[in-house]
């Protein structure tokens, strides 16, 4: 059978998150799904569980109970929302904000060296896939 691409990314996103995982636990103590979470909790600002949910593509209650253990590890500050209601402001604390940087930088810097080693240009690549993610959400703002 021959391979393609729609294949080939499948299975390249899927090791590359299953060594970020490894990389992650090994040297931060965090899984890969919680470090997401505090990265786009970084990227969002103080956001709310219904709005990291969303962006992680998961169930409000699963990031109910993942907010919960960031919270009582010292990763994340979760109040209540001044609008009242059930909605929770999610920020991160200045612990979440230096293990977000520092696993960032790590993984970056493998990723790096696994890009060079296949002798791919980084810059283009880095290029290349920005190019994709923007075009992908165009279209589907568009649905």
């Amino acid at each position: 059978m021959e391979r393609k691409l729609s294949f080939d990314l499948h299975v390249l996103t899927a090791r590359l998150d299953r060594a970020a995982d490894r990389i992650l636990r090994a040297e931060h103590g965090v899984s890969y799904s919680r470090f997401l979470a505090l990265t786009f909790v970084g990227e969002l600002g103080a956001s709310t569980q219904r709005a990291l949910a969303d962006r992680l593509g998961v169930t409000e209650p699963s990031v109910s109970r993942m907010t919960t253990v960031l919270a009582a590890e010292g990763l994340l500050a979760v109040q209540p929302h001044p609008d009242g209601g059930r909605s929770r402001l999610l920020t991160l604390t200045d612990d979440g904000k230096r293990l977000v940087a520092a696993a960032q930088h790590g993984l970056e810097e493998r990723l790096a060296t696994v890009v060079a080693e296949s002798g791919v240009s980084y810059d283009e690549y880095a290029r290349d896939t920005a190019r994709l993610l923007t075009t992908f959400e165009h279209l589907e703002a568009l649905t």
